[in-house]
């Protein structure tokens, strides 16, 4: 594969933004950290062994990746451009494997494993071979027919049947419909045939039951109730097996939280599903009760073999051997690798090879777990890791070979016509291997243990009272820091080149700016002053995913196997099968006896008076800042986390693209001033999104604007000694970027970080978290943020107390709304002629008015204002071109593009959007 340009200077570590090598002293402030952990015996782990290395790069580790790990799986390796797979399943004879496929250009990938080679695509797109009405898949996935002549693909609303030629090809798609029920669709979940084949059985994961269906006229014969949100399924002589991620129906007096509809069993404090079950099914006796039996939390694949159910429980990180004979769990198999975090390895896919080695994928650890297996009375016994490509999702064996499909692939390196990359250009792959003797089994547990960054004492715990000395990122949790109040601001969608690409001290690309000094004043001066990072990565896709990964350094297996419809959920802030059982930053603060206070992020219910427009709001933040009044337009907020409502402060708005970020900043201002800060405060500044009332470049100086006066606030109080300020992105799916499309801004703002300096070291939003759970005295949640390594080299151990002076916006916040607010349109600063240009008007130019009302048109429908809002609502890849549109007057065709398209014109414009929850 290509992978981009090495680091300019790849040992350079901290320079000055002049260029300019730092001395020998300041150098000692990120190496003297690993001295003083190597003479206290504790281990460096994950992060610290990346250096400068970038996302993309080959090292004798492996190809780095951008969720702090590296990946060289063992066996060969057949890379997918096609996008992501969310299932797989091998034809009957084993010459094929058909994959559920989003976020590419397919639905279903049809492969031949002889040759490793895409023999077919299926999709909504002109150029597939063939045509399917929708291109929604689901979380389980392909499914056989016992003779290999059909195949069922599960989407929202029931199958697509198709006919399997001798060579493996599909043809001849059929609708078999399984209708809504009320307000759900069937959002069908796995399905397995009959032994004759007559006979199709399938969870209906959006309704709560299981179906039987006639396999030749589609016909529903049978239906059966079980738990919340059924999903895999195994058929066992006469017994159905079906797991059911929600676990068992609420009883009167459970605490509950809702998911499509359902009310799931839940903890009443981090909102996380407390049970999960096994249905069982008498399909011999349809009238028989459906039985229960109690498994791990989240359950998802069922897997039978000689004479037992194996069941991944992909929250407890465990599987549960059920005895078929007896319907009972017999053992539980623990797939915790590592001593040091208990959960977060996500185990989601189980297979049993004929001379008894179980293997078990572990997605969020990129390995395949082996055991030795004999019945399902004799305990299993632990061999050892063999690595995979990144998030294995299923595992088959076919003869002595192992097939391995992995959801993302080698990360979002799919070839690119743009010479950038996007978040978006995602992969997947097959890897493929003969079983290896234990003794290389145990070889390569060493290697997965170092490209995931396991080491031992990677948390450890100040012991009783601590006497150390503050320092601003201490060791140890529980030691002292020198700061108290840490402020996590969380903005949306943006890549390091949109906003700093124009910076030359780093290793930018102008060519794929959009939002330079010019929008982003602020930044720019941010990062003179208190440093520039240009190696530092957000983790996922998109909004979904991102938001999870800052508030649980993770994004659950849920949410990652959603993304071919997102029709439970999207954003999983009110979504029960969301939440880790581990909690949150913000709950994981309380337990350390942490104060902790919410401004908007991770909430999920809004509600303000029909009055409050985005120019009647803009007004009014106007008259707050002159005069201190209250606003007159108050907004409701919450959220469906019992933990989040009891920190959230009222009145602060969630993302709604209808509300300026400097009307949050009045809102949060008059809170800091009156009652100060908590050590946990949290925001969301969403209008970098881009897509409400002003122009692209109104709304991203307006973001600007907030974030700055905010520092400058914050700078200018009594707290500012003591304070850490970290603005991040929650992806960076919104534009391009020459080294990754993961490759975000970040910005550590704090009398104790390095000032005046390029940071090129490989940080994560991972490494962000750890820094502020270290900060703070947070225990890590799970083995991610467990294993890395906090951004010592960011902070120096002696105070810069300079304040930092808000700059005025150069782009007028008004630009681009139909209607003027009725408090005037702003008049921003002027622009920096030596600074990259903004557009100085929306005014659209007059051979290209009529393009721009198509894209007018196509944006009104794409849910970016109002109550019913929804991040990332639009197809990325239109949305991103708009926005480029915008932001270059209409005269530059996208990277990579011929020309400026029309909105249905657009490459790709066929994908329904992956982000869509209705």
């Amino acid at each position: 594969m290509q992978v981009t340009r090495q680091r300019r200077t790849s040992e350079k570590g901290h320079v000055d933004l002049f260029g300019r090598r730092i001395g020998r002293r300041t150098l000692l402030v990120t190496t003297g950290i690993a001295v003083a952990l190597g003479v206290t015996g504790t281990a460096v782990a994950s992060t610290y062994q990346f250096g400068t290395q970038q996302v993309a790069q080959t090292t004798a580790n492996g190809q780095v990746i951008s969720s702090d790990q590296y990946i060289d799986p063992y066996g060969s390796r057949t890379v997918i451009n096609d996008g992501k797979i969310m299932s797989s399943a091998v034809s009957p004879d084993g010459t094929h494997l058909a994959a559920s496929v989003t976020d590419g250009d397919a639905s279903l990938v049809v492969m031949d494993l002889g040759t490793g080679q895409v023999k077919q695509k299926v999709g909504t797109n002109a150029a597939d071979d063939l045509r399917i009405k929708t291109a929604a898949v689901g979380q389980e996935g392909p499914t056989y027919s016992p003779d290999g002549t059909q195949l069922w693909l599960g989407q929202a609303d029931g199958y697509t049947k198709f006919t399997v030629g001798a060579d493996g090809t599909l043809s001849d798609p059929v609708t078999v419909a399984i209708p809504a029920d009320g307000t759900k669709h069937a959002l069908v979940g796995a399905a397995v045939f009959s032994a004759d084949g007559s006979t199709v059985y399938s969870a209906v994961n959006g309704q709560n039951r299981v179906v039987a269906i006639d396999a030749a006229t589609g016909t529903v014969k049978q239906s059966w109730a079980v738990g919340n949100a059924p999903r895999g399924v195994a058929l066992v002589g006469g017994k159905l097996y079906v797991s059911n991620e929600g676990g068992r129906p609420a009883r009167p007096g459970d605490t509950t939280i809702n998911s499509y509809g359902t009310e799931v069993v839940a903890d009443p404090d981090s909102g996380a599903s407390t049970t999960g079950t096994v249905s069982v099914i008498d399909v011999a006796d349809p009238s028989a009760a459906v039985r229960s039996i109690d498994v791990g939390l989240h359950p998802t694949a069922v897997y039978a073999k000689k004479g037992a159910v194996f069941v991944t429980n992909t929250a407890d990180n465990s599987v549960s051997v059920i005895d078929s004979r007896k319907d009972r769990v017999v053992q539980t198999i623990a797939t915790q690798p590592w001593p040091e975090a208990k959960v977060g390895y996500e185990p989601d896919a189980v297979t049993l090879t004929d001379d008894g080695r179980l293997l078990v994928t572990l997605g969020r650890a990129n390995a395949v777990a082996v055991y030795r297996y004999k019945s399902p009375q004799e305990p299993a016994s632990y061999i050892g890791l063999l690595p995979t490509d990144y998030f294995p999702a299923e595992i088959t064996t076919v003869g002595r070979k192992v097939v391995v499909s992995n959801t993302r692939g080698i990360d979002a390196r799919r070839p690119s016509t743009s010479g950038a990359h996007g978040t978006h250009d995602t992969t997947s792959s097959l890897t493929q291997f003969t079983l290896p003797d234990e003794r290389v089994i145990r070889s390569q547990t060493a290697k997965v243990f170092k490209q995931n960054g396991w080491t031992p004492g990677s948390v450890t715990t100040s012991k009783g009272k601590s006497h150390a000395r503050p320092v601003p990122v201490p060791v140890r949790l529980g030691d002292p820091s020198t700061i108290k109040h840490v402020f996590l601001l969380v903005k949306e969608n943006r890549t390091y080149d949109q906003v700093f690409g124009d910076m030359p001290q780093g290793n930018g690309d102008s060519a794929y700016t959009q939002f330079g000094e010019n929008v982003t004043p602020n930044q720019h001066a941010l990062a003179q002053q208190f440093g520039l990072y240009d190696n530092f990565y957000d983790i996922g896709t998109n909004s979904a995913e991102g938001h999870n990964w800052l508030m649980q350094s993770d994004n659950p297996e849920y949410t990652e196997s959603s993304a071919g419809e997102y029709t439970r959920s999207y954003d999983t802030e009110n979504d029960v099968l969301g939440h880790q059982k581990s909690g949150f930053i913000w709950s994981g603060a309380q337990a350390a006896g942490k104060s902790v206070k919410d401004y908007g992020e991770f909430q999920s219910v809004e509600s303000k008076p029909a009055g409050a427009t985005w120019q009647n709001l803009y007004c009014d933040a106007r008259t707050m800042d002159a005069t201190g009044a209250k606003t007159a337009y108050p907004i409701q907020t919450g959220s469906a986390i019992p933990s989040l409502n009891k920190v959230s402060v009222p009145g602060f708005p969630l993302f709604d693209l209808d509300v300026p970020d400097v009307y949050k900043y009045q809102i949060w201002k008059q809170d800091f001033e009156k009652n100060g800060p908590a050590n946990l405060n949290m925001f969301w500044f969403s209008n970098d999104h881009t897509g409400g009332p002003p122009s692209p470049a109104a709304e991203v100086a307006d973001n600007d604007l907030a974030v700055g006066r905010m520092v400058d606030e914050i700078s200018h109080s009594k707290y500012w000694k003591d304070s850490a300020i970290f603005v991040v992105e929650d992806d960076s799916q919104a534009g391009l970027d020459h080294v990754d499309g993961h490759r975000a801004p970040v910005q550590v703002i704090s009398p104790w970080a390095q000032h005046g300096t390029v940071d090129s070291h490989y940080y994560t939003q991972i490494t962000m978290i750890r820094t502020i759970e270290q900060i703070l005295g947070i225990h890590p949640m799970n083995q991610k943020d467990s294993a890395a390594t906090p951004m010592y080299g960011a902070f120096s151990r002696k105070a810069d107390n300079t304040p930092f002076t808000a700059q005025p916006n150069r782009t007028s916040l008004t630009d681009g709304l139909s209607t003027l607010p009725p408090c005037g349109a702003d008049t921003p600063a002027p622009q920096d002629a030596k600074a990259s240009p903004a557009p100085t008007t929306a005014k659209v130019p007059a051979d290209k008015q009529k393009l721009a009302a198509q894209w007018k048109t196509w944006e009104s429908h794409q849910r970016l204002t109002g109550p019913h809002a929804v991040p990332d609502y639009a197809n990325p890849v239109q949305m991103n071109r708009l926005t480029w549109y915008e932001t270059h007057n209409w005269t530059k065709p996208y990277p990579g593009d011929s020309r400026i398209y029309a909105p249905n014109d657009v490459p790709g414009a066929y994908l329904p959007s992956p982000e869509s929850d209705g």
